[in-house]
């Protein structure tokens, strides 16, 4: 088991990368960059790469949308180039809210398209002549002017296996993230229904699982505060949890609402939806159930949280990606500390 953590996409960013080399020396191994309709995720994942020259990289996640299968590829060719050999492609389909809203482009077949995508990235990274005819992409393009021609790429990558982490949820997309990837990201990971909700669709992708890929590297967010007087920090987690539960997608098509449904607080899911979508974020933030955030979360005594640790080990978990609930830089440096010596 491992320590990652995500980093906000916040004008602050510079600042807290100054910060990461404390965090590698507490026990960081891992630091993922989102994309939303927010500064985009490469440029900064460049520039931790020269700063922090010992600290893994990962997009966490690029939109499959946004960008030609090629040029995904490109860009972790060149990230794993600049980070030698430290970087781990996170791909994802975001929601139509973003990709339609935010891009103007149809958001259609994402397991077709992520599955077409993964094949696409890995015969560049071989330095193959890219040929490639499938439902939603083909190469080279079959009319325009005619003259598009296989080409290769010109570097020579540092890996022609670059690791691939896929953010999933629905069960098609868990089972496609089990099959082809090396990392599988969900979210709301509850170690007691995690089976019930997940186990089918991970058993399924196992099933076909090329044994080169290896052991699939399952990545969780997780709070976390370690202590005695910690327990009111779990309130930090409720507008967050709101706005996904409530504000991430419309009614009827919020992954985050469904997965918490499935989890048995559908009443509940309902209830914050239909707040948060009124404006009352406040009161939507109050709705969202202890009983939830502190089943996904490490937020209690060293002793508790060490059970919780093992839990998710048991569950199947191999990295930690945490957002420590501390005011100040000392406090997260004394959280992963205190963390990384409960790991197994």
């Amino acid at each position: 088991m491992r320590i990652g953590m995500p980093l906000s996409y916040s004008e602050s960013f510079v600042e807290v990368v100054d910060q990461l080399p404390d965090y590698r020396r507490a026990g960081l191994s891992i630091v993922y960059v989102a994309e939303a309709y927010s500064f985009d995720a490469v440029s900064q994942l460049g520039f931790i790469a020269a700063k922090v020259p010992d600290l893994e990289i990962a997009s966490n996640i690029l939109p499959i949308y946004t960008r030609t299968p090629a040029l995904l590829a490109m860009t972790a060719a060149g990230l794993d180039h600049v980070s030698g050999g430290r970087f781990t492609l996170g791909l994802g389909a975001s929601g139509p809210q973003v990709i339609e809203g935010f891009h103007g482009v149809p958001y259609d077949a994402p397991i077709g398209r992520t599955r077409e995508i993964i094949g696409i990235c890995r015969q560049i990274w071989r330095r193959e002549r890219l040929e490639h005819t499938g439902k939603h992409y083909t190469m080279p393009l079959e009319g325009g002017t005619g003259l598009g021609k296989p080409l290769k790429l010109i570097n020579h990558p540092v890996r022609e296996r670059i690791p691939i982490l896929i953010a999933a949820m629905g069960p098609k997309n868990v089972e496609l993230a089990a099959e082809l990837a090396e990392g599988w990201a969900p979210f709301f990971f509850r170690p007691e229904g995690a089976s019930e909700v997940w186990g089918d669709a991970l058993a399924a992708g196992r099933s076909r699982r090329d044994e080169q890929l290896g052991e699939l590297d399952v990545v969780v967010p997780v709070p976390v505060a370690i202590g005695e007087d910690v327990g009111p920090l779990i309130d930090f987690m409720r507008p967050q949890f709101a706005l996904y539960l409530g504000g991430m997608g419309a009614k009827g098509k919020n992954f985050y609402h469904d997965l918490a449904s499935r989890y048995g607080f559908e009443a509940e899911a309902d209830r914050i939806q239909e707040l948060y979508l009124a404006g009352r974020k406040e009161e939507a933030a109050a709705a969202v159930p202890g009983e939830l955030l502190r089943s996904i979360g490490l937020v209690g005594p060293k002793g508790w949280v060490a059970e919780r640790v093992s839990a998710l080990h048991e569950a199947g978990v191999t990295t930690l990606s945490i957002q420590p609930l501390a005011r100040t830089h000392e406090e997260r440096v004394a959280t992963i500390e205190t963390l990384a010596g409960l790991l197994p």
